[in-house]
């Protein structure tokens, strides 16, 4: 068993998290630095993948969590393929439950104007670790009101921050 320890400052909580790694995985999920939120996932390829401006498709990442019961997993994006290619995920943020035990794999989107070629092992999103707390849900015949707010939702706080609205 290899442990790979995170720098952990004052202000943080250690979790442990348990990772399978299967034969075609190229690199385990790690920090990039000291302060990083998220994890860095790298591909699973074993040859270049070409995607093709606004297609998308899943890629392995060559691992199998086990997420602590009362965390879930959060894929997101990288922010550098993002900007430099439109590279998203096609769900935004995807959720990897705690009870889940399949290989990872990223579903990405080419929002760019051109095709990208992914090479094996390079990284392609971030994996988070986040409490998720079970809710209760009580049925009830009203709620309560926010006087400034209410019901107002798409767009009704206005464009402007601050007080210039």
């Amino acid at each position: 068993m290899t442990i790979i320890d995170a720098p952990v400052t004052a202000t943080s909580t250690e979790v442990r998290l348990k990772v399978k790694r299967l034969a075609h995985c190229k690199a385990l999920p790690s920090y990039a630095t000291p302060g990083s939120a998220g994890l860095d996932l790298s591909n699973a390829l074993d040859a270049p993948l070409t995607l093709k401006a606004g297609e998308r498709c899943r890629i392995p990442v060559g691992i199998i969590l086990e997420i602590p019961p009362g965390y879930e997993g959060q894929v997101r994006p990288r922010s550098g393929l993002a900007d430099k290619a439109g590279i998203s995920l096609t769900n935004c943020v995807g959720t990897i439950d705690s009870d889940y035990r399949g290989e990872v794999q990223v579903l990405v989107i080419n929002h760019g104007h051109k095709d990208v070629t992914f090479e094996p092992g390079e990284r392609i999103a971030q994996l988070l670790i986040t409490p998720v707390p079970r809710v209760i849900i009580e049925e009830v015949d009203e709620v309560s009101d926010t006087a400034e707010r209410g019901a107002g939702g798409f767009g009704s706080t206005g464009r402007l921050s601050g007080t210039a609205k």
